[in-house]
């Protein structure tokens, strides 16, 4: 049975990552809240786990007392000494009890507590592995779709997790068995609710696949400066170079647009414009409105300025709804005002 017992332990850590140390702590709590049900809360128990020997005991604790007064926790010294004369008062008189003597409302609650802890394992093994990929991108696979929800269970390297239909882009479709890479929002480290919150709508995707897909970037030659989206649709991503031979703009679409066509493929079809940072606030402004041509940009006031554009243009540079300078004036952080010329 001992055996069984361990060999049990020695599964869950290889499998489930589960320490055995952290496992031994759950049922060492678990006899104890056993044999409270069993013999009383008022009772004194040590719960013994070798694994070593493989060796599960548990043992009833008595103090040796002249008089007693509480028979659950003290042993007279008469009868002390019946079981051993090397007894004295003070001293505590450990007896073995038998854990199959206990009854099956017992056996349960030890077993309760057990599945618990295994629960409370996996929970820690996962926000463990979670928290080294925060703000990171995760490759995994579709398991499960539902179609009432539109939530989609996924599997990746750690465990499963759910990738909610609001952080998703929006009108994808998923089928089990498609790879799909994913954001690491949150981790959370309270004991209800999800352990991840995973997104492929956050802007921290886009931001985290330039840095997979563009060497220059992973290098440090080109840096991302800013990354504003609106997921489904269109986002606006902002690089500058450190070296001037290197042209921020063109690396990131790479020939014959090849590296920015992985990353448009990956995001469903969504539109990306690259826009060239610069430190001079019209020049940054103009292009970020692109694909719209800009004739001027003036300052009108502390964060704010006043765009021109030809008539033609117009429409182009506030976008469907105004999402392209929406987008602009969130990347810039200027609040822009756009006319005809």
């Amino acid at each position: 049975m001992n055996t069984e017992f361990f060999t049990a332990l020695d599964l869950l850590e290889k499998e489930k990552g589960i320490p055995a140390e952290y496992m031994i702590e759950k049922i060492e709590a678990a006899l104890v809240s056993a044999y409270k049900k069993e013999y009383g809360n008022n009772t004194n128990v040590r719960v013994l786990i070798d694994p070593a020997k493989k060796d599960v005991r548990v043992y009833q604790q008595k103090e040796v007392v002249e008089e007693v007064e509480n028979p659950e926790i003290q042993i007279s010294l008469a009868d002390a000494k019946a079981i051993a004369k090397k007894y004295k008062v003070g001293m505590v008189v450990e007896t073995e009890v038998k854990t199959k003597n206990f009854r099956r409302l017992s056996a349960a609650a030890a077993k309760s507590v057990i599945i618990q802890g295994i629960r409370e394992g996996e929970r820690r093994v996962m926000q463990e592995a979670y928290e080294t990929k925060h703000e990171e991108i995760m490759t995994a696979t579709v398991s499960k779709v539902d179609r009432e929800t539109g939530n989609v269970v996924i599997e990746t390297d750690t465990s499963r997790a759910v990738l909610l239909k609001s952080e998703q882009i929006p009108g994808e479709e998923f089928y089990v068995g498609d790879k799909i890479k994913v954001f690491v929002m949150e981790v959370n480290k309270e004991s209800r609710g999800p352990v991840v919150t995973l997104s492929r709508s956050h802007a921290g995707l886009v931001r985290r696949m330039f840095e997979l897909e563009i060497p220059e970037i992973a290098d440090g030659i080109v840096m991302v400066k800013g990354v504003v989206r609106e997921a489904g649709s269109r986002t606006k991503i902002s690089v500058w170079s450190r070296d001037e031979d290197v042209d921020p703009v063109g690396a990131c679409i790479g020939n014959h647009g090849a590296r920015i066509a992985a990353i448009v493929d990956e995001l469903r079809g969504e539109k990306v414009d690259i826009v060239k940072y610069s430190e001079k606030p019209e020049e940054y402004i103009a292009a970020a409105l692109e694909p719209a041509k800009v004739l001027s940009v003036s300052m009108t006031a502390d964060r704010a300025c006043r765009v021109q554009v030809a008539p033609d243009q117009l429409s182009l540079a506030i976008g469907k709804e105004g999402q392209n300078a929406r987008l602009a004036a969130r990347l810039t952080g200027y609040k822009i005002d756009i006319k005809a010329d």
